[in-house]
């Protein structure tokens, strides 16, 4: 039994050790003036990437500890040569990989995943940019790799596997069982709420290093199950059609006499997305009054933007939208994406050019949904997670550290901040108000998600108070804003534009006086609205509208959910389930325009994501 689990043990770390070495060798090769990286990078490297390489290690150990399983209990004929066909195809695949990854990113500047095969219709597709000794050395590495990779297994694996004595297989096989479970939770990526993704290992603004962390098999196999064929999706009209379609929307990325609202044009900057602080809350947006009585407090000495929708449904796609003025897309997560996301532009890419530093703040997990690699690829250099707290507050709620806590830790953060001379911005992401909804807090007994929202509102409205007795306030600018609506007053289903009308409110001492903005407009119009009043060039937000522009001719919000859309303007609300074909919500009266605007955001959305994941 010994020799058994040794002999496993002996092939996951050589796995293991396969992976930390291409990692030397990824950096040596792609090593240049403007990637410069030394041994103390290449430890951290190695440090932060071990959650992707133990993942894909235990994937290549699964089969062996499987056959061995089988083995146990009914003998397996020729089980040395299976093993041995095994280990061919597993060295032959993984240095196929690893050496393909190497040898092209100093020319397409990613890691490999499944784009790779666009390319692949033709061998020259894939070796134009490179000579004919440069291929056929990486050939050699490849074979040459390959076979010492497959002579190193085959070493490690002895030639006799007897059975165990009958009275042990019982044993050995429940030991089998708890190897098995290690190996999931090595496969899943730990215990946490995230599972094992590319983005986890990002920890450095270098994004050299953070690609040297990627393991490069995880991530083509990764992404070859999430890939799509993006621009066959949405076709509702001829190309020329949906042009014209979209044309029509006046859609501007510019700012042109654009009304101010701030008081100066180099503010400092908090974002503070509200987890799920749905408009049907909200006491100023005319629902009853009682649960968000600090919000609604501060409506009435902000701006408060009144007709203001969501992109979609989910944090990803909320928080991406606000931060990178990008659409929102029926079926796909672009922040699940780091091939496309990657070319975003972002508020904080656009802040950090005009001299501002940009932090990022979530008491939970910070890797979930591949959040850290859109957060460092544009333009997040500070980002502070749940691994910032003690274990006892990361024990506080169901998602990690309750806002409470963080919110107390961003007031201490911002006081070390310099009241003037300095530029910054930071960006809160909160979490209480998302379920399982545990808050220490009972105003409403009987309902856990206005308890939730109260919370938070109780937690926003302290901060303000104590930021307001600081230096800081006086040339601060807060936004406040949702990541996403729910289902709240229960029933409230995505056919009902209501699930996505949420707040928007700017306050701070930066803000020249109160104010309401009844413009119908989205999430992603903050990007291009905020720069704007700081006079910050935008052009590259092409999906983001200055609100406040003379530019923002016709006002509309779009919203998306799981294969449908929404289409908000001055003459109604327009809902269609894209699956069935079907209009759920079509008022106050029909509207063929509403509907064909919406199908026609859809399709040219989809071309921009299919052109996006081809960029290079």
């Amino acid at each position: 039994m010994k020799r058994y689990f040794l002999f496993l043990l002996r092939v996951f770390l050589l796995f293991l050790l396969y992976f930390v070495l291409w990692k030397a060798a990824f950096m040596i090769f792609n090593v240049s003036a403007h990637r410069t990286a030394g041994l103390t990078d290449y430890f951290a490297v190695v440090f932060h990437g071990l959650p992707l390489d133990i993942a894909t290690s235990c994937y290549l150990l699964a089969p062996i500890v499987l056959l061995m399983m089988v083995h146990i209990w009914r003998r397996v004929p020729f089980i040395y040569y299976i093993l041995e066909g095994y280990y061919v195809l597993v060295a032959v695949l993984s240095t196929l990989i690893c050496a393909a990854d190497t040898c092209l990113y100093s020319f397409w500047d990613f890691k490999i995943d499944a784009t790779i095969f666009n390319y692949l219709s033709t061998f020259g597709s894939v070796t134009n940019s490179i000579s004919g000794a440069y291929l056929t050395a990486g050939l050699a590495a490849w074979v040459l790799v390959s076979i010492l990779f497959f002579l190193v297994l085959r070493t490690a694996t002895p030639t006799d596997f007897r059975f165990p004595p009958r009275a042990r297989r019982i044993p050995v096989t429940l030991l089998s069982l708890l190897l098995c479970a290690l190996m999931f939770l090595g496969i899943r990526g730990g215990i946490g709420r995230s599972t094992a993704n590319v983005g986890m290992v990002y920890f450095s603004p270098n994004q050299f290093l953070n690609h040297s962390a990627v393991n490069p098999v995880f991530s083509l196999f990764s992404s070859m199950a999430k890939s799509r064929n993006y621009s066959r999706m949405g076709r509702f009209y001829s190309a020329a059609r949906a042009d014209s379609l979209y044309q029509s929307l006046l859609i501007s990325p510019e700012s042109v006499d654009t009304d101010s609202l701030l008081t100066t044009r180099r503010p400092n900057v908090l974002i503070v997305i509200l987890e799920s602080f749905a408009g049907t809350f909200v006491g100023a947006m005319g629902n009853p009054a009682g649960i968000t009585p600090q919000f609604d407090a501060l409506t009435r000495e902000g701006v408060f933007f009144t007709q203001f929708y969501s992109t979609s449904y989910r944090t990803d796609r909320g928080v991406l939208s606000i931060l990178s003025g990008y659409p929102a897309f029926p079926e796909a997560s672009l922040m699940k994406m780091p091939i496309a996301s990657r070319h975003l532009p972002s508020i904080a890419a656009s802040l950090r050019r005009a001299g501002y530093t940009n932090s990022f703040l979530y008491g939970g997990d910070i890797n979930f949904t591949n959040m850290q690699s859109y957060l460092r690829s544009t333009g997040y250099t500070d980002i502070v997670g749940d691994t910032h707290f003690t274990p006892e507050q990361r024990l506080t709620h169901g998602w990690g550290v309750t806002d409470s806590i963080t919110f107390d830790y961003l007031y201490s953060s911002l006081r070390r901040r310099p009241a003037a001379g300095g530029r910054w911005q930071t960006t809160f992401l909160t979490l209480a108000s998302h379920e399982p909804w545990g808050v220490p807090y009972n105003r409403f007994p009987n309902d856990e998600k206005a308890n939730a929202i109260a919370y938070v509102d109780h937690c926003l409205g302290k901060f303000i108070a104590r930021m307001k007795r600081t230096p800081q306030w006086k040339n601060l600018l807060i936004v406040f804003l949702p990541d996403h609506g729910i289902g709240y007053p229960d029933g409230l289903t995505e056919d009902n534009p209501r699930r996505y009308h949420i707040p928007m409110l700017w306050v701070g001492g930066a803000v020249r006086g109160p104010r309401t903005v009844d413009r119908i407009c989205g999430q992603n119009d903050l990007a291009a609205t905020l720069l704007g009043q700081m006079d910050i060039a935008h052009r590259e937000f092409a999906f983001s509208r200055d609100v406040l522009s003379a530019t923002y001719r016709y006002p509309f919000a779009y919203h998306t959910f799981d294969n449908g859309m929404a289409f908000v303007d001055s003459t109604g609300a327009t809902v269609y389930d894209i699956t069935s074909g079907r209009v759920l919500t079509d008022r106050p009266t029909p509207s063929a325009r509403r509907l064909s605007l919406g199908k026609a955001i859809v399709q040219k959305n989809y071309d921009e994501l299919s052109r996006l994941e081809q960029q290079r």
